[in-house]
């Protein structure tokens, strides 16, 4: 098995306007768009158990929670392959690398892309300012 750190990524989508079932749609459509992706290691939906508590969920599992695993070295492109799909919606990112936690919330296109650069600086190890 290779050395190098990989990176646990959750990602919450967040649409209000949609009901429970629409948004498990839109979540499973990101899921094997994400899948497709070489930079990812793997990817899978939330199951209901695994969620956050105050989660809604819809047949076991958690209505529009995701989880990935890629490479370190990979997190830009996955990161830019986020900001393509979601720039325009709501999300909360968690990202676990090296045994730390970067939780960061997005509710516009320039808010995910200050999360996106807050993110990679995260996983290169680099300070983030909150300012």
């Amino acid at each position: 098995m290779a050395s190098t750190s990989n990176v646990q990524i959750t990602i919450a989508l967040q649409e209000p306007d949609l009901d429970d079932d629409e948004l498990q749609a839109q979540t499973q459509r990101l899921l094997q768009q994400m899948l497709e992706l070489d930079e990812v290691e793997d990817a899978s939906l939330f199951r209901e158990a695994e969620a956050p508590a105050g989660s809604k969920s819809l047949t076991g599992l958690a209505v529009g929670w995701l989880t990935a695993q890629v490479n370190a070295k990979n997190i830009k492109a996955l990161m830019g392959f986020l900001g393509d799909r979601l720039g325009n919606k709501t999300i909360e990112l968690e990202i676990e690398s090296n045994g730390k936690k970067l939780k960061v919330k997005a509710s516009s296109r320039q808010e995910l892309e200050a999360a996106i650069e807050a993110a990679q600086k995260f996983v290169a190890g680099q300070s983030i300012s909150n300012g």
